[in-house]
């Protein structure tokens, strides 16, 4: 898939999210930006393409950024993250990085930012299952690549580990599709077992703006770690086409 058909399905795929977000219907949406109705869909349905006006027109309707609307930034006000804008693991260590250690230190400090918001927005739906499953589900990923590192140098002893290398990555994968399943059932009510569900309430409403107001310092880690997953698992997704 080309890169602005991508980006035309980021642009339908947000403008139908900002008008549910927003509470109007398609009809009172076409109204206010000056389309018809049967426009709008097409916008919607990513069937045709918009010009410049009427994503600035979107863009003033909706209170977001151009970028945002366009799929280039993950951020209603189309900022772009740097390393700079998140804040410390400990405010009170101020370390100088190497130009060469910048890209580690970046995904260091997304990831800790992003965990950090996701366990409490998890906490909010009073699931323990879910809890549970989440924490095995990260911590299997962080085994996994320690395994990784673990294997980059050859005197290290492979006793470290009880489970063998020859089916320690493919029983992880297992693992985490396992783990996937329960939390997914557990987040649509469905009871497997003993485990709870998640409770639908106010305080698990999500939305870009909601997070960017929330959580103003560190919002923007989580909202690019969603957007670089997603690129990568495109870019898996049209290699397999």
């Amino acid at each position: 898939m080309a890169a602005t058909q991508l980006q035309n399905n980021s642009f339908a795929r947000i403008i139908t999210m900002l008008r549910r977000e927003k509470g109007v219907s398609q009809k009172a949406a076409a109204d206010a930006l000056g389309v018809s109705q049967a426009l709008l869909s097409h916008y919607e349905k990513g069937i045709r393409e918009c010009g410049l006006t009427f994503v600035l027109r979107a863009s003033e309707y909706y209170g977001v950024s151009c970028d945002y609307l366009l799929g280039r930034s993950p951020e209603v006000s189309g900022k772009t993250i740097s390393y700079n804008d998140m804040p410390e693991e400990d405010s009170s260590k101020k370390e100088r990085i190497a130009p060469s250690d910048m890209m580690l230190q970046f995904n260091k400090k997304l990831i800790n930012n992003a965990v950090s918001i996701l366990f409490t927005l998890i906490s909010r739906t009073k699931s323990q299952s879910l809890v549970k499953n989440a924490s095995l589900y990260l911590m299997t990923g962080i085994y996994a690549a320690f395994r990784v590192v673990h294997l980059s140098n050859s005197n290290n002893d492979k006793l470290f580990f009880e489970i063998p290398e020859e089916t320690a990555f493919a029983m992880c994968s297992a693992s985490q599709g396992s783990l996937l399943a329960n939390m997914v059932a557990s987040a649509k009510g469905l009871k497997l077992g003993d485990a709870d569900v998640c409770k639908e309430t106010d305080e698990t409403s999500i939305t870009s703006t909601s997070l960017t107001d929330e959580f103003p310092a560190t919002a923007s880690a989580i909202l690019n770690v969603v957007k670089n997953a997603e690129a990568h698992i495109q870019i898996l997704t049209n290699a397999d086409a």
